[in-house]
């Protein structure tokens, strides 16, 4: 039995029942999360993201999910990007998380509105000067003739003093307001157990479900 094998056994053994689980679906995120961090997960912030737009082209990318609190999930990007722009067609998407060494995936579904112009600012701010300058030349999804061009508008902004590196308006966060979130754990025979969260009124109604 491999390393992988015995630590996807030992999550195997976990109880998980109606009974385990936190009535705020947030809360068990919560847990889960951290619980992959343990568990030595490379990137447990890392989660699919699936947009769709008026014309229901449905795309998906991986993305980093920055933080998350009962207000929702929240990420950035750039508001010219392919998501953004299905975002502002049809403000809805989904997010997947797979944390492999736990046998764990949970999926969220739920409206996406902006973040505020303050929690951009701060989250930019907070990032590594290389990275401001990054978010600053990229426009996102647009061709461009090679990789010397970006390189070169890049070592040009690096010349610049800092106060030259303020977030751009085409620049920011999204928040996912999450109004379903499934918890799957994987068991022996793929019997897997799932857990859906549905919000109404503020509150949580969690359901079992056929694997």
């Amino acid at each position: 039995m491999t390393n992988s094998t015995k630590q996807q056994a030992n999550f195997f053994d976990l109880p998980l029942t109606l009974h385990d689980l936190n009535p705020s679906a947030i809360s068990q995120f919560e847990l889960w999360f951290s619980q992959a961090k343990e568990k030595g997960e490379i990137e447990p912030s890392a989660m699919t993201l699936a947009t769709v737009n008026n014309q229901y082209d449905v795309s998906a990318r991986m993305l980093l999910l920055k933080s998350f609190s009962d207000d929702g999930f929240v990420f950035f990007t750039n508001y010219l990007s392919l998501k953004a722009k299905c975002i502002e067609e049809i403000p809805k998407a989904a997010m997947v998380f797979w944390w492999p060494l736990c046998q764990r995936q949970v999926r969220i579904t739920g409206q996406v509105i902006v973040a505020s112009t303050k929690q951009s600012d701060e989250y930019f701010n907070q990032r590594s000067r290389d990275s401001r300058i990054a978010a600053i030349i990229s426009k996102q999804s647009a061709i461009i003739p090679n990789r010397e061009y970006l390189l070169e508008q890049f070592n040009a902004l690096a010349k610049e003093n800092d106060d030259k590196l303020v977030r751009p308006d085409v620049w920011g966060g999204y928040v996912l307001q999450a109004q379903t979130m499934e918890f799957w754990q994987g068991r022996p025979h793929r019997l897997h157990d799932r857990f859906l969260y549905t919000k109404k009124d503020s509150k949580w109604n969690i359901v079992q479900l056929s694997p």
